[in-house]
């Protein structure tokens, strides 16, 4: 581990020193922004940093996702801090909630239920959930627990998940795939018929169609596709930023350059760059 990731004994930051520095923020000699945030506000912050740390991660740069953890920590803390004010909870109260609710649900490390498979684990992971929240048939849905404000692709993800567990699903791999390709069909029917006339609200629902039915291929394929398409973009990104750099060395602009350059300029950027790099 690089040296600038280690902390010594001697200058380690425990986290009650990060809950009186927000403190200190708060308090009425303090920052005027800190002090004017709410729980409300503060939840776009939270995300934000949750999702730069997401792409640190994914950058393989260990530095970059050290100091993301602490943003999100900060964050976190804050929100804490905020509550506690309000006199609702305190991160004792937090974390005895969270450590009690860990230890419930995994029966298989604290608990009788040993040897257990993966897939068994993650069942019951479900169930102790379903469980926890008193969740009956009449009650609710099993979909009340997909947060509507999660990104598109990965509610989908979820809304399938929670379905499948239910029974609702295909039963093989090729059963769905053979689905997306029924979806992608009706998709070119609905152009060919619309013609130059086409209602794009109604292009929009069959594409989505194939979004949704492509997310359960990824689901039985055992990958989240967020985390997919996020690698397949930043592929694309490099090899982008690969060629624009080779024409800016000839002080070209890439709308300057024809098609068949450009074909010829991403070929050699997607050999360079590679499918990894």
């Amino acid at each position: 581990m690089a040296a600038a990731a280690m902390t010594s004994a001697n200058d380690h930051l425990h986290l009650e020193e990060v809950l009186a520095l927000i403190r200190r923020l708060r308090a009425p000699e303090g920052c005027p922004w800190d002090r004017k945030q709410t729980p409300s506000s503060l939840a776009n912050y939270l995300i934000e940093e949750v999702h730069e740390l997401a792409e640190a991660i994914a950058s393989g740069d260990a530095e970059a996702v050290c100091e993301e953890l602490g943003d999100v920590i900060f964050q976190v803390l804050f929100m804490v801090e905020l509550y506690q004010e309000a006199g609702t909870f305190d991160m004792t109260a937090v974390t005895a909630r969270n450590v009690k609710k860990m230890v419930r649900r995994h029966p298989h490390v604290f608990g009788e239920r040993r040897n257990m498979s993966t897939d068994e684990i993650r069942a019951n992971w479900h169930a102790i959930k379903q469980q926890e929240k008193g969740a009956e048939v009449d009650s609710g849905s099993l979909l009340d627990s997909v947060p509507k404000n999660l990104p598109a692709l990965m509610r989908a993800y979820r809304i399938s998940e929670r379905a499948a567990r239910a029974g609702f699903d295909w039963s093989t791999l090729g059963g769905v795939m053979a689905k997306v390709e029924e979806e992608w069909q009706e998709f070119k029917q609905a152009r060919r018929d619309a013609g130059d006339g086409g209602d794009p609200q109604a292009d929009a629902m069959e594409f989505g169609d194939i979004l949704f039915t492509l997310t359960n291929v990824a689901r039985f394929a055992r990958f989240h596709p967020e985390s997919a398409l996020a690698a397949s973009v930043n592929k694309f990104e490099r090899r982008f930023r690969n060629m624009e750099s080779h024409f800016a060395r000839q002080g070209r602009d890439l709308a300057s350059v024809d098609r068949a350059e450009l074909e010829a300029a991403w070929l050699r950027a997607k050999a360079q760059v590679g499918r990894d790099g």
